[in-house]
């Protein structure tokens, strides 16, 4: 693990612990006990049919500032409105300028199953994304060991909730289907490098044929043309995509919606 993963996965540890010093399990326990708006992450996507898992960031490390005048559930509104089936939402602080409480401002107003996408590091977060209302949690195989991915992937399957394990190369593939209810998300993304390959779903996808769970595309993704070609060779019908569709909101003839075209 180096470069910029290293960095992010360094302040998380900080930013964890500072939350640690604000909210018990306890306490997160009683107000996920409480809350009343959960939706089926993983059902969206058992369909045969194309499904967009549509991304609300305001910035990233390799694109620097997206948004500027950044509303997350005007966003989300576009996105439902354009056909997504889940949405993503980026709650890391430091390098994307997220934050937990836009999936509970989103999930006020917008009917849609939501993915807490973040750096899980430490099963705590786990309880801390439900409590602010996320449907599913992301587990990057990259970022941590085989022992806490596995006390994380445990802490949301008690939780009832849905989790994506993200892969980026063969061994990683390999080692997410011990995780046999995940969804497994294939990155195109190196967040090392922060290169781009979509070769990379074409590649990993021949060892996650088999897996029972949904498979996902993430990253890359720039048209409807290159969605119908991954999903003729691949079979995969699942996309998580952001910076391509947040760059396009305010067209009639969005990406999002040219591509869930395809589906009719």
């Amino acid at each position: 693990m180096s470069n910029t993963l290293e960095r992010i996965i360094s302040d998380k540890k900080n930013n964890v612990e500072k939350y640690k010093n604000s909210f018990t399990v306890d306490s997160l326990k009683k107000k996920i006990d409480s809350y009343k708006n959960y939706l089926d992450f993983k059902d969206k996507l058992n369909n045969n049919k194309i499904s967009v898992i549509a991304e609300i960031k305001k910035s990233s490390p390799s694109a620097g500032v997206i948004i500027q005048n950044y509303e997350p559930k005007i966003i989300a509104k576009q996105y439902l409105e354009s056909g997504a089936d889940c949405l993503s939402i980026l709650t890391e602080e430091n390098y994307f300028k997220g934050k937990l409480e836009h999936i509970h401002e989103v999930k006020e107003e917008i009917k849609l199953p939501v993915l807490c996408k973040d750096f899980f590091i430490d099963s705590y977060q786990v309880y801390l994304a439900r409590s602010f209302g996320a449907d599913a949690i992301l587990i990057i195989l990259s970022a941590i060991n085989e022992k806490i991915a596995k006390e994380i992937y445990n802490t949301a399957e008690e939780l009832n909730m849905n989790t994506i394990v993200e892969v980026h190369t063969e061994e990683e593939a390999r080692n997410a289907l011990n995780f046999k209810n995940a969804i497994i998300g294939i990155n195109n993304r190196n967040l090392k490098t922060l290169k781009t390959n979509i070769k990379t779903t074409y590649d990993l996808h021949k060892v996650l044929m088999n897996h029972s769970g949904p498979l996902i595309c993430e990253s890359g993704i720039k048209s409807e043309n290159e969605v119908k070609e991954i999903v003729k060779k691949t079979k995969i019908n699942n996309f998580l995509i952001g910076e391509s569709l947040l760059r396009d909101l305010d067209k009639n003839s969005s990406l999002l919606k040219r591509i869930v075209q395809i589906n009719r």
